[in-house]
């Protein structure tokens, strides 16, 4: 196995910004043809979100795709890479995917080729049968979305080749067959490649090299690159891909020939210019989010952090802040950014290579503005005049740059804050897939601010760690740690517990609050870290009361629970209501930071059913510890058992007495390998180490419970 280049980490973050810079850019004008978008909006050189009255950041099952379906690589890890297959991948489907919920257009059986793919995956359908043409047909196994998702299987193969396409061949063999498989392949060899290679005509010949000699992709290929050649205009090459290739000539709602070739295209015409090339292959039209985010991240691995800078004044990195959200059952992984996807693809880059993992930036932070111009999503609310935000050297250390143009008093102060959970407006854009998110940070947990003042300050600058989360009528309020003064040329730790009085308040802000009132000045953020574990009992805000109270909505504290389960009432009867109507279903909130903890559910009621119970350490759907109450033979077991992939393993079990319509409570705590289960007084234990960290919830069956309320505690 090659070693990694040397500027892998770079190159990835470049890949991954000009993913999320493509698929946000397009996003609003998602399907519109080039006749369509000209008359409407004209050529497009920069971010329209805001003609749309939209935000700039949403999700999209592009970005959710991309960055859930790589994690396949995570959850096999003793998988060899030739013994790595498109089944893995089928139960990352089925572990990350909720149903007609989270990451893909849910367009319906027979339309959406993924829709499809995912309702046989659920009846047993194993891949590659699942997304073969034999199974689903020539058009549904030719749409576009093998392709759209295959940048993350590029990116953890840096320069190799070989790799990068067994990897994205796989991948593609879930859903689709033929010669969308054979895009997915090609492209995801020139993003490898240009890690090491930054001649487009050689990059692509390198991905032809893996597609077969008969495949229908290489005439079509073939004639784009003689059209450039002799055409000199994109526009007049666009044309001729119309005539000859249009949406007309083929089936389905989104079929992958006329966007792929476009986006070859757009990258002959512009691999070295990122500017131009966003220009091209929007202005374009068609599957413009797709099409966009494949070619800003293969144009951005060919540039380099370079590439987002060019003579136009424009400022493709400010607007977007890193940010990213993601669409899936991993709730932890939803509110995310630029670089922390970045550092996640990089070690499992080492993992592929064969390498030993990296050490993380700065002990472990979250929050670390280690690699060039990155913000992690930290953006200040006041004018842009007056705060000035960037990424700098602190001494050679990197760090966020705070600087106040105007003094600020403790009345008027400047918060700098990153986001932890939903923002509303996020969901204020529908789309067929939901953004389940949950709370990066709770009550209970440490967190450590590292800032520094330098000398050239004319005086000292006050600093507060910042929080803000939703009360419960989803106002934002401030909470914050102890004020710590800067004086020049000091640099300082703030350590600060989350307190209790935010408990049951997702936190949906994290920063520093800053005032100097007499003076303007810097500060460096260095870092902050957040650990140990949460300390909150989770029940239901109370109740408005009084006229309207039909009509009042859901809570933004509704909205920080992961839910697979059919229904969940949220305005009368216990804290937690909850019913299935068939099969398994799961309902929880927590992150992979929750690793050794207590889970205790308070007035638990079985209404109807035979399976249920508390689960810790969840890692999506299908992985998972869970202290489960069955009924079998006549008898009734409270059982700990763990969840991985179709697999349900008993690892202790105790005969109980259980009844319909009692109130229980159930418990199950987890450190290090020891697994500890209690009803009432009957305790199972297990030992098992697989899962070292996940949220917590519930398991049902068919059937209904409700709960009082769940607290999340240290053991």
């Amino acid at each position: 196995m090659p070693a990694l280049p040397q500027n892998h980490l770079e190159k990835t973050y470049a890949g991954v910004l000009g993913k999320l810079i493509g698929v946000y850019l397009g996003r609003p004008f998602e399907n519109w043809t080039y006749q369509d978008i000209q008359a409407r909006l004209g050529p497009i050189t920069y971010y329209v979100h805001s003609q749309f009255d939209v935000p700039l950041v949403v999700i999209d099952d592009d970005v959710s795709g991309t960055f859930t379906f790589v994690r396949a690589l995570e959850e096999h890890p003793g998988e060899e890479v030739g013994e790595f297959d498109c089944g893995k991948v089928g139960d990352t489907w089925l572990n990350q995917v909720i149903d007609k919920r989270t990451v893909f257009w849910w367009g319906g059986h027979g339309i959406s080729t993924e829709h499809t793919v995912f309702n046989h995956l659920k009846r047993g359908v194993r891949p590659p049968v699942s997304g073969s043409e034999e199974t689903n047909g020539r058009t549904l196994a030719e749409q576009i979305g093998a392709q759209i998702f295959i940048d993350g299987w590029a990116m953890v193969c840096p320069g190799n080749a070989e790799v990068a396409a067994k990897f994205a061949r796989e991948a593609a063999r879930v859903s689709h067959d033929g010669v969308a498989v054979d895009a997915a392949v090609l492209w995801a060899v020139m993003e490898a490649e240009a890690f090491v290679e930054r001649d487009v005509d050689k990059l692509l010949d390198r991905g032809l090299g893996f597609v077969g000699v008969e495949s229908a992709l290489r005439k079509p290929i073939a004639d784009v690159r003689a059209w450039v050649s002799k055409d000199g205009d994109w526009e007049r090459t666009r044309q001729r891909i119309e005539d000859a290739y249009g949406y007309d000539k083929y089936g389905g709602i989104c079929h992958m020939i006329p966007n792929h070739l476009i986006m070859i295209m757009a990258v002959l015409y512009a691999g070295h210019d990122f500017t131009q090339a966003m220009h091209i292959i929007n202005t374009a039209g068609w599957d413009t989010d797709c099409n966009s985010g494949n070619v800003g991240c293969l144009v951005g691995i060919i540039n380099g952090l370079e590439g987002f800078e060019n003579d136009k004044g424009l400022d493709w990195r400010g607007p977007l802040a890193d940010r990213a959200l993601i669409s899936s059952a991993d709730g932890g992984y939803s509110i995310n950014d630029a670089v922390r996807i970045t550092y996640d693809l990089a070690n499992i880059a080492h993992k592929v290579a064969r390498l030993p993992p990296p050490p993380p930036p700065k002990n472990g932070a979250q929050w670390h503005f280690t690699l060039p111009g990155s913000v992690q999503g930290f953006q200040c609310a006041s004018p842009a005049s007056d705060v000035q935000i960037a990424q700098t050297l602190d001494a050679g250390t990197p760090a966020l740059s705070i600087t106040l143009h105007t003094p600020c008093s403790a009345e008027t102060e400047t918060e700098v804050l990153t986001q932890t959970f939903t923002p509303q407006d996020a969901l204020a854009v529908k789309r067929d897939y939901e953004l389940m998110a949950c709370p990066l940070i709770s009550p209970g947990q440490t967190l450590v601010a590292v800032l520094s003042s330098p000398a050239s300050n004319p005086a000292p600058i006050t600093a507060t760690i910042r929080l803000k989360a939703y009360d419960f009528t989803d106002a934002l309020i401030p909470a914050s740690s102890p004020p710590t003064t800067l004086a020049p040329g000091a640099t300082k730790s703030i350590t600060w517990t989350i307190p209790a009085s935010l408990a049951n308040k997702p936190i949906q802000q994290l920063g520093v609050a800053l005032a100097a009132s007499n003076a303007t000045g810097t500060v460096y953020l260095h870092s902050i870290k957040y650990s140990g574990t949460p300390c909150l009992t989770l029940s239901r805000p109370p109740l408005a009361t009084g006229p309207g109270l039909a009509s009042v909505p859901e809570t933004m504290w509704t909205y920080q629970w992961v839910s697979s389960i059919h229904k969940v009432h949220t305005k009368f009867g216990p804290s937690f209501f909850l019913a299935q109507d068939a099969g398994e279903g799961m309902f929880y909130t927590g992150t992979r930071a929750w690793e050794d903890y207590s889970a205790t559910a308070t007035g638990v009621v079985v209404n109807l059913g035979e399976a249920h119970g508390v689960v810790v350490r969840v890692q999506g759907l299908n992985r998972w510890y869970g202290v489960v109450l069955r009924r079998e033979g006549g008898k009734t077991w409270v059982e700990v058992v763990k969840a991985r992939d179709a697999e349900r393993v008993v690892l202790g079990r105790a005969e109980v007495e259980w009844g319909l319509d009692v109130k229980y409570e159930i418990a199950v705590e987890v450190e290090g390998d020891r697994i500890a289960a209690r009803f009432g007084r009957v305790r199972v234990e297990a030992v098992d180490g697989e899962y070292r960290g996940g949220a917590a919830g519930f398991v049902l069956g068919a059937g209904s419970i409700c709960a009082d309320s769940l607290k999340i505690a240290p053991v």
